[in-house]
């Protein structure tokens, strides 16, 4: 079924790829990059799915060989043949040739994946890059011919450049590859310049994928200022796609680790422990850059990704810590006697340290991810079929933050720190706070008012000791949400919910001293019973006072019975 309905799909795909009609001047056009654009995304590489992506172009490949009558011999004997100058009548034919040289494409990508596992593919990845080259270089052969537009030209040599600095990227032969790609990413330039800004976006996206290409090629030339310009590209946008990800990967870990070798050591709470575990020195140093990378993040999306990120590199980096810890037996025992001592090892505090980032990362994490959670239920609701933040998913999002400052409290090393307990208890109770205002809202959605008002006055409480609190730590909230706002919203909401009964006599005017004095009685509690219908009870009176019609015709009279009536059924008389 899944086959069928994307071969159906398949199909549907506009007629202006294989159909497209002759310019008016008679010459052949073909929109290369649009093509394989948008095969691309609507046939697996959204997801990174390239065998898929092969399989759609080779049906494809199918389609137009049965449709052009370019047949490549019969089913008992394989006959090759190529696409000429002098065969070129019609676009497809162009679209043949592209279609060859992407299934070749994509499969090198699929053994570039699975290389990672099995390393000999690689011969067969470099082998497939190389047909794909020479499959661009035929489609640019092609389009020389007069017949073919200007246009199609030089989107020809940009995929045919592209194509060649791949695999001279792969054979890592720099200078050729920033050549080819410096080519193709020209040619794309001048092409988003000749036309409208709505159809130069996909030339400049194209443009922005090949970059980083460059400044890989310029670093291995000796360039070394293209290293700043990769991590920038990285941290911001994820980098290019495919084997230039790891490859740009790779190269940071190379460079932080050579930075690494003059780093020995790390200060944190008055006390500096040696580092000598490189995994950790490496994480140590990218620190700064990731999270400077995060506050210059410009949307949510990137900056959710940046911390996922970092919170990844910083497992890694704690389970090394830990693996230190469990083969070094010497390590361990300085461990006992410093437990003794009331001060446990430096490899431990290590691990305390790496730790205490990872907590923390969650907890910045899911206040980032808290505000904008805030921001869109302030929204107004346009689309009602479509379901909307609540205060349930906000209150998810503080529970988890909450178990991570417990966590924090009970760190090795830190137990008598009694500045960093207090400072943890300090956040608990902010963090306290706003959850217990998020289940308040979640009590007014239901019309809960006296649960919701009690858990308004807990936030106030909550508030009141964070401000008593606060005054001996004047750095200690200057990463965490205003507790300011918090108590005029808390007290806007509480007005609101003191009103909220008083909806069931607007109607009516009611002169209560009461309501002058220091303790109004707003509503009535417990209220008054009100009156409902009961469940309707149904009783058949009329059925004894109805005649029902005789049946004695409809019934059947049985004869009467005896030996002599047998003995007449037995002789078939009597009737």
């Amino acid at each position: 079924l899944k086959m069928a309905a994307e071969q159906q799909n398949e199909m549907k795909i506009p007629q202006m790829e294989e159909n497209k009609e002759n310019s008016i001047d008679g010459s052949l056009g073909l929109e290369i990059l649009q093509i394989i654009k948008d095969s691309q995304q609507q046939h697996g590489l959204r997801h990174g799915d390239y065998q898929r992506y092969r399989g759609y172009c080779s049906r494809r490949l199918r389609r137009l060989r049965k449709t052009l009558g370019f047949k490549m011999g019969n089913r008992h004997k394989f006959t090759g043949k190529k696409v000429t100058v002098e065969l070129l009548s019609d676009n497809r034919h162009l679209l043949l040739v592209l279609m060859e040289a992407e299934r070749a494409w994509s499969y090198a990508m699929q053994l570039k994946q699975e290389a990672n596992t099995e390393p000999r593919k690689r011969f067969h990845l470099l082998a497939r890059l190389r047909k794909a080259a020479k499959h661009g270089e035929q489609l640019e052969k092609l389009c020389e011919s007069p017949r073919v537009d200007a246009k199609t030209k030089l989107e020809a040599q940009a995929y045919t450049a592209y194509l060649n600095g791949m695999v001279q990227f792969e054979l890592q032969e720099w200078k050729s590859a920033m050549e080819a790609f410096n080519k193709c990413k020209t040619i794309y330039e001048k092409l988003a310049s000749a036309f409208t800004e709505e159809q130069a976006v996909l030339y400049h996206q194209r443009v922005e994928e090949i970059s980083p290409n460059i400044r890989y090629c310029a670093y291995n030339i000796g360039d070394q200022n293209a290293i700043n310009d990769l991590m920038q590209m990285r941290l911001s946008a994820g980098g290019g796609g495919g084997m230039m990800a790891e490859k740009l990967e790779a190269l940071i870990t190379q460079t932080r680790a050579k930075q690494a070798a003059v780093m020995s050591e790390v200060e944190w709470r008055g006390r500096t422990v040696p580092v000598k575990i490189d995994k950790a020195r490496i994480f140590l140093l990218g620190l700064a850059d990731n999270e400077a990378a995060i506050i210059q993040a410009d949307n949510e999306e990137t900056k959710e990704r940046l911390y996922e990120s970092l919170l990844a590199e910083c497992r890694d980096t704690i389970q090394a810590v830990r693996e230190e810890l469990r083969t070094d037996v010497k390590q361990r025992e300085r461990a006992a006697e410093g437990a003794d001592s009331g001060k446990v090892s430096n490899l431990q505090y290590l691990h305390s340290y790496l730790t205490y980032i990872k907590l923390w990362t969650v907890v910045r994490r899911n206040e980032s991810m808290a505000h904008a959670l805030q921001a869109k239920l302030k929204e107004p609701q346009t689309d009602e079929n479509k379901r909307g933040p609540r205060p349930q998913d906000l209150i998810r999002l503080y529970d988890i933050i909450l178990q991570s400052l417990a966590e924090l409290s009970s760190l090795q090393g830190l137990e008598e720190d009694h500045t960093f307990q207090k400072e943890v208890a300090l956040k608990t109770l902010v963090y306290k706070a706003y959850r217990c205002f998020y289940i308040a809202q979640s009590y007014v959605l239901v019309k809960k008012w006296s649960e919701a008002l009690v858990l308004y006055e807990r936030v106030l409480k909550y508030t009141r000791e964070v401000q008593s609190k606060a005054k001996s730590f004047n750095n200690s909230l200057k990463d965490l949400p205003d507790v300011q706002e918090l108590i005029a919203e808390v007290s806007a909401e509480k007005y609101s919910l003191q009103a909220a009964p008083l909806s069931d006599r607007l109607d009516h005017f009611r002169l209560d001293p009461t309501l002058l004095s220091k303790q109004p009685n707003l509503v009535q509690f417990p209220p008054d019973f009100q009156p409902i219908p009961c469940k309707p009870l149904f009783f058949d009176l009329a059925l004894n006072h109805v005649a029902f019609p005789p049946l004695d015709d409809k019934v059947e009279q049985k004869g009467k019975g005896g030996i002599t009536g047998y003995f007449r059924g037995f002789f078939g008389f009597g009737s």
